[in-house]
Protein backbone atom coordinates (compact mmCIF):
# COMPACT_ATOMS: atom_id res chain seq x y z
CA UNK A 1 0.00 0.00 0.00
CA UNK A 2 2.69 2.08 0.63
CA UNK A 3 4.46 1.94 -2.91
CA UNK A 4 0.60 2.69 -4.65
CA UNK A 5 0.73 5.50 -2.26
CA UNK A 6 3.27 7.49 -3.73
CA UNK A 7 2.14 5.59 -7.53
CA UNK A 8 4.47 3.03 -7.65
CA UNK A 9 3.22 -0.22 -7.25
CA UNK A 10 4.05 -1.02 -10.59
CA UNK A 11 7.38 -1.14 -9.72
CA UNK A 12 7.81 -3.32 -6.50
CA UNK A 13 10.57 -5.84 -8.13
CA UNK A 14 12.60 -3.10 -9.32
CA UNK A 15 16.35 -2.32 -8.77
CA UNK A 16 17.27 0.69 -7.55
CA UNK A 17 19.53 1.30 -9.96
CA UNK A 18 16.07 0.83 -12.49
CA UNK A 19 14.94 3.96 -11.03
CA UNK A 20 15.24 7.63 -11.51
CA UNK A 21 16.13 9.83 -9.37
CA UNK A 22 12.38 10.95 -7.94
CA UNK A 23 11.60 7.40 -7.88
CA UNK A 24 14.38 6.94 -5.50
CA UNK A 25 12.90 9.18 -3.77
CA UNK A 26 9.13 8.76 -3.48
CA UNK A 27 10.10 4.97 -2.42
CA UNK A 28 12.15 6.67 0.46
CA UNK A 29 8.79 8.42 1.55
CA UNK A 30 6.98 4.82 1.02
CA UNK A 31 9.72 3.59 3.43
CA UNK A 32 9.70 6.40 5.80
CA UNK A 33 5.95 6.25 6.16
CA UNK A 34 5.15 2.40 6.36
CA UNK A 35 4.64 2.45 9.97
CA UNK A 36 2.94 5.86 10.30
CA UNK A 37 5.76 7.34 12.11
CA UNK A 38 4.29 10.71 14.17
CA UNK A 39 7.00 12.90 12.60
CA UNK A 40 8.90 12.32 8.75
CA UNK A 41 11.94 13.98 8.65
CA UNK A 42 13.31 15.12 5.07
CA UNK A 43 16.62 16.79 4.59
CA UNK A 44 16.27 18.27 0.95
CA UNK A 45 14.33 15.90 -0.46
CA UNK A 46 14.41 17.79 -3.60
CA UNK A 47 17.60 19.24 -3.57
CA UNK A 48 18.52 16.71 -6.73
CA UNK A 49 15.10 16.76 -8.56
CA UNK A 50 14.02 18.97 -11.60
CA UNK A 51 11.15 21.09 -11.05
CA UNK A 52 8.25 18.61 -12.05
CA UNK A 53 9.36 15.80 -10.28
CA UNK A 54 10.50 18.20 -7.71
CA UNK A 55 6.91 18.83 -7.26
CA UNK A 56 5.69 15.39 -7.21
CA UNK A 57 7.44 14.87 -4.38
CA UNK A 58 6.36 17.38 -2.73
CA UNK A 59 3.04 16.64 -3.81
CA UNK A 60 3.61 13.24 -1.73
CA UNK A 61 4.87 14.74 0.97
CA UNK A 62 2.11 16.42 1.30
CA UNK A 63 -0.47 14.19 0.81
CA UNK A 64 1.41 11.65 3.20
CA UNK A 65 0.73 14.42 6.04
CA UNK A 66 -2.29 15.07 5.64
CA UNK A 67 -3.51 11.52 5.22
CA UNK A 68 -1.84 9.93 7.83
CA UNK A 69 -1.39 13.19 10.60
CA UNK A 70 2.10 12.72 9.98
CA UNK A 71 3.77 16.12 10.94
CA UNK A 72 6.66 16.38 8.36
CA UNK A 73 10.10 18.57 9.27
CA UNK A 74 11.60 19.69 6.01
CA UNK A 75 15.12 21.31 5.62
CA UNK A 76 15.65 22.94 2.41
CA UNK A 77 17.91 25.69 1.58
CA UNK A 78 14.80 26.84 -0.93
CA UNK A 79 13.06 29.83 0.05
CA UNK A 80 9.96 28.61 -2.54
CA UNK A 81 9.60 24.98 -1.07
CA UNK A 82 8.94 26.86 2.70
CA UNK A 83 6.14 28.46 1.09
CA UNK A 84 4.18 24.85 1.42
CA UNK A 85 4.56 24.71 5.36
CA UNK A 86 2.28 25.73 7.59
CA UNK A 87 4.90 26.62 9.96
CA UNK A 88 8.57 27.62 8.65
CA UNK A 89 11.20 28.07 11.28
CA UNK A 90 14.25 29.75 9.98
CA UNK A 91 18.01 29.28 11.95
CA UNK A 92 21.69 30.61 11.03
CA UNK A 93 24.87 29.23 13.21
CA UNK A 94 22.30 26.64 14.73
CA UNK A 95 20.06 29.31 16.55
CA UNK A 96 16.54 29.90 15.56
CA UNK A 97 16.13 33.38 14.12
CA UNK A 98 12.68 33.36 13.26
CA UNK A 99 9.75 31.80 13.37
CA UNK A 100 6.42 31.85 11.77
CA UNK A 101 3.00 30.54 10.95
CA UNK A 102 1.94 30.48 7.47
CA UNK A 103 -2.21 30.66 6.73
CA UNK A 104 -2.14 30.23 3.62
CA UNK A 105 0.29 27.39 2.14
CA UNK A 106 1.27 27.51 -1.90
CA UNK A 107 -0.29 24.09 -2.99
CA UNK A 108 2.38 21.74 -3.92
CA UNK A 109 1.81 21.60 -7.58
CA UNK A 110 1.81 25.52 -7.61
CA UNK A 111 5.68 25.92 -6.19
CA UNK A 112 8.11 27.04 -8.81
CA UNK A 113 12.02 27.62 -8.14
Amino acid sequence: AALEDVGLSDRLSSFPSALSGGQQQRVAIARAVVKRPPLLLADEPTGALDLETGRQVLGHLHRTSRQYAITVMLVTHNSAIATMADRVVHLRSGAIVGDERNEAPTPPEEVTW
